[in-house]
């Protein structure tokens, strides 16, 4: 009996002894939980949100999403602060494009039905694979992009017509308006603004198509001429959102092209043009200026004029000349009146690297921390020779694309705003951004509520640094030569 209770005891001891190493086991696990150091379990990878497009002047990387997410922590390092402010808003965004030319026009309208319609809904479409152009210039008549020159009111030397009795569309019935009713049937939100580069030579003080200027007394039969246009237009469909009173009004050397001084344009929108598209019932919106960023002075002393000012919506810039901060000079001294950039070309003989770098810096995020609504490039296509153009029109001229039939080439400033507009549609709200002097940048809140940050790295070597909101930061490094967009 004692043996079979020793042999009981023993057991038990055993058996204990086990459950104390396992308890032991169990907590000496616990105690080691979390220092890697001992653990062999990986910690659970942080999940970004922060998506990572890039564009490198080398091209080596062309609007190419990143595969690695940003993750936004409180982790402290020493990288300099990119501060994204939602609560800070500035102007609402109309729109990202090109002026669509007569030329344009004309070489989309010699591709393939279905070759075109693949590249309009690339361009415009509003599925993942489109770069989303939201706001198309149009010339009104001919600029220097269209194969010839003309305007919807040509006659006989000698002949005049004050009814604009045979004012017509033709010359944009073949390709221009069937191309772009193409487009409006992808995107019925686009937007329109149309400028013109000459009146009729008949009512021009030297009868030609290059410089010259607006006749007084036909003042009031050329207001009638937009009022003409913008609902021949709309006849067909097209909607005209706003007009710009006249391309490069200083500028006469271009063909066709008008001067028209700063007390010119005044007196016509102040007496003429608002007051016929008050009659008529026209909402288009009137825009100054058109013209390069060293003459400020232009547009506010037009909006000074309190008989033009009520008709006016805003000013129109291109910055051929002077710097970009010519626009806000022009809002502080009328902070009622909208910005828009409207032009600037990338030429034949610039480079990927150098063009990039100045237009996103420039035109895109310049502007925009400037307070543009919009911002586009020149023209949105040409063919290998940069036609078509007019006698005397710019030969050098680089398009977003190059179109030789159904090939298509992509060129730096298809980047330049695809870098953009694929990612704040019309309705975006620029909000607040630090701007570092090495990394320029500019930030918007969409409608959907996503935040959109473009960076520009200029330096020659990749930068490291913070994407901060709020209490959190996400870490980017950029490469060096590189524009980035950051959503999340």
């Amino acid at each position: 009996m004692n043996k079979k209770l020793h042999s009981i005891k023993n057991a038990i001891s055993r058996q204990a002894l086990l459950t104390l190493l396992a308890v032991a086991s169990v907590f000496l696990a616990y105690c080691n939980k979390g220092n890697s150091g001992n653990n062999n379990t990986p910690p659970p990878a942080e999940t970004g949100t922060v998506e990572q497009w890039f564009t490198r002047a080398d091209q080596s990387q062309l609007l190419q999403k990143q595969d690695k997410l940003l993750a936004f922590n409180t982790t402290a390092n020493t990288y300099g602060n990119i501060e994204v402010d939602a609560a800070s808003t500035y102007q609402t965004v109309e729109g990202f494009g090109y002026t669509l030319t007569g030329g344009s026009a004309y070489l989309l309208n010699l591709m393939l039905p279905a070759e075109r319609t693949k590249l309009l809904q690339e361009l415009f479409g509003p599925g993942a694979n489109s770069i989303g152009i939201s706001y198309l210039r149009l010339s009104l008549g001919a600029s220097d992009l269209s194969s010839s020159v003309f305007t919807y009111n040509d006659l006989p030397a000698g002949q005049t017509d004050p009814t604009l009795s045979k004012f017509s569309l033709a010359h944009d019935t073949t390709d221009l308006i069937p191309v772009l009713k193409e487009i409006l049937a992808i995107r019925p939100d686009l937007k329109l603004m149309a400028s013109p580069w000459t009146a009729p030579v008949w009512m021009k003080s030297n009868a030609s198509s290059i410089g010259g200027s607006l006749q007084p007394q036909w003042y009031a039969t050329y207001a009638q001429y937009f009022v003409k246009y913008i609902q021949a237009m709309k006849a067909r469909g097209i909607t005209i959102d706003a007009v710009t009173v006249q391309n490069e009004p200083q500028h006469g050397g271009n063909n066709p092209s008008m001067v028209m001084s700063a007390a010119e344009q005044a007196d016509f929108v102040k007496n003429h043009l608002g007051p016929a598209f008050r009659t008529a019932g026209i909402n288009t919106k009137i825009i100054i200026w058109d013209h390069n960023c060293d003459n400020p002075n232009y547009p506010i002393s037009i909006l000074d004029d309190p008989a033009a000012k009520p008709f006016i919506a805003g000013s129109a810039f291109h910055l051929y000349a002077g710097d970009i901060s010519a626009l806000s000079r022009v809002k502080e001294a009328h902070p009622d009146k909208d910005l828009y950039f409207t032009e600037q070309w990338t030429g034949s003989k610039g480079s990927f690297n150098g063009d990039l770098q100045w237009h996103i810096r420039n035109v895109i995020i310049g502007s925009m921390r400037n307070w543009a609504r919009v911002a586009l490039e020149w023209n949105l296509a040409n063919d290998p020779d940069f036609g078509p153009h007019t006698p005397g029109g710019c030969t050098e001229c680089k398009g977003a694309l190059t179109l030789q039939v159904n090939n298509v080439t992509r060129n730096v400033s298809y980047y330049i705003i695809g870098q953009v507009s694929k990612f704040v549609p019309p309705g975006s709200v620029r909000i607040g951004s630090s701007s570092p002097g090495n990394l320029p940048c500019v930030a918007f809140k969409t409608p959907a509520g996503k935040k959109v940050l473009l960076v520009l790295n200029e330096s020659n070597s990749p930068v490291t640094f913070n994407i901060r909101e709020g209490g959190q930061w996400a870490v980017a490094q950029l490469p060096a030569a590189t524009v980035a967009t950051y959503v999340w």
